[in-house]
């Protein structure tokens, strides 16, 4: 492999590898570090799921040359943009005139500034603004989701597409958010992309964009996550910015260290869009594989709940991630997120399909569906669990109206409501 071809992979300071370009250009490969084979620190930071091997030979990865791995191993995949960071990746590279470039230069961007702990050198160096102002960035964001020509033809404030491109292509999902820092005692808020000490709190903001939708999705995101919370789903500590962005701390940045995380899909190489392996059993199994206590195992299967009784069907497999421990060599389930309400009120849906099915179906899910998870996995007390879960439904409507939904959706959203009996 030239040179000019290869990145490296590292984590917690340690080269683990290096990813390159075969000469036929189709995928990628990857080769271990042989120092840190040899170490044997830290593992089991890739688990054994039949892709990335422990071997000192080279790897290809042609069989996810596709849309959602770019030719990459999955576990590497996960550090990519999702849609939402792709289209400003576009946006930014189309702003400075740059051509298509390789999935490598893309990593290269990455650097340092993705999420999880995976860092990739030599990264591309970009301008380190100190500053933040959200309206300015909302601002430019609206811009580039409402233009059909080519970024080139419009005249952006640069510094803010930059600093867009810099806290905005990380963070994953579909819909526009950005990565900042705040300090714990000034208040102060600077780029997400600078600083990962303890004496910040590290966020993921959801932006309200006005004219994106009718009603306000970070509100609600915000009253599901108070509901989930009070039933006792462990999430990271969430608010609201300027009482409409919704801004939930990063549980990739704790106590001053970066957390190696990977998603269902980048452990498994399972395309969280395609049905085949989409399914609550294969995350529990995935749980099982990767030896989560069952007290974790019991936390997955209230969420399940809470994701069917509050209609929440976009609970894909990118949405399920896992957090290694290094200290203990293993893996653990990481708090929940992008938990809430996934349709649009304001639509008439026939039928809600769910990205995870359960019991082979994805709607009209019953108690006897759940139940068979419940047997299957050993879950104590499924029927407690569930009720505790539907407990919430009217603190979710209590809370809607204190943060002043609109009567109209909250009234959807409860007759949505499903109730497991």
């Amino acid at each position: 492999m030239a040179k000019s071809n290869i990145i490296n992979v590292n984590l917690f300071g340690q080269e683990i590898g290096r990813l390159g370009i075969p000469e036929n250009g189709i995928g990628t490969s990857f080769q271990y570090n042989p120092s840190y084979l040899e170490e044997g620190n830290y593992s089991n930071i890739f688990p054994k799921t039949g892709i990335l091997k422990k071997i000192p030979q080279v790897q290809l990865f042609s069989a996810y040359n596709n849309d959602r791995f770019h030719g990459l191993p999955p576990q590497i995949a996960d550090s990519l943009p999702d849609q939402f960071g792709s289209l400003i990746f576009k946006a930014w590279l189309d702003a400075n005139s740059r051509k298509e470039i390789t999935v490598l230069e893309q990593l290269a961007y990455v650097s340092n500034r993705g999420m999880g702990a995976i860092e990739f050198v030599p990264g591309k160096e970009l301008p380190k603004n100190i500053a933040i102002d959200i309206d300015e960035i909302i601002t430019v964001l609206k811009e580039v989701l409402a233009t059909k020509k080519s970024i080139r033809q419009k005249q952006f404030n640069t510094d803010a597409l930059l600093n867009i491109f810099k806290i905005g292509t990380s963070a994953g999902g579909a819909r526009p958010k950005i990565l900042i820092s705040e300090n714990k005692k000034t208040g102060n808020i600077i780029p997400g992309d600078l600083e990962i000490s303890n004496a910040y709190f590290h966020y993921v903001v959801k932006l309200a964009l006005e004219n994106k939708v009718d009603f306000p999705q970070e509100i609600l995101e915000y009253c599901y996550y108070k509901v989930a919370k009070k039933i006792g789903i462990h999430m990271m500590d969430s608010k609201l910015i300027e009482n409409k962005h919704f801004a939930t701390e990063r549980f990739d940045r704790q106590n001053g260290e970066k957390q190696h995380v990977l998603t269902a899909t980048g452990l498994t190489g399972w395309d969280f869009q395609n049905p085949q392996h989409s399914s609550y059993e294969n995350l529990f199994k995935l749980s099982s594989f990767l030896k989560i206590s069952q007290a974790q195992i019991e936390e997955l299967f209230t969420r399940m709940i809470f994701n069917v009784v509050f209609r929440n069907t976009d609970d894909h497999l990118k949405n399920h991630s896992f957090i290694y421990d290094k200290k203990r060599n293993n893996w653990k389930l990481s708090p929940a997120y992008d938990i809430t309400y996934a349709l649009n009120p304001l639509l008439d849906f026939k039928i809600t399909n769910r990205a995870l099915s359960i019991n082979n179906k994805r709607n009209d899910i019953n108690l006897n569906d759940v139940l068979i998870i419940a047997e299957n996995f050993t879950i104590k007390d499924p029927k407690g669990i569930i009720e505790k879960v539907q407990s919430g439904i009217p603190i979710l409507k209590k809370l809607m109206k204190e943060y002043h939904i609109p009567k109209k959706i909250s009234d959807i959203i409860m007759r949505n409501m499903v109730t497991l009996t």
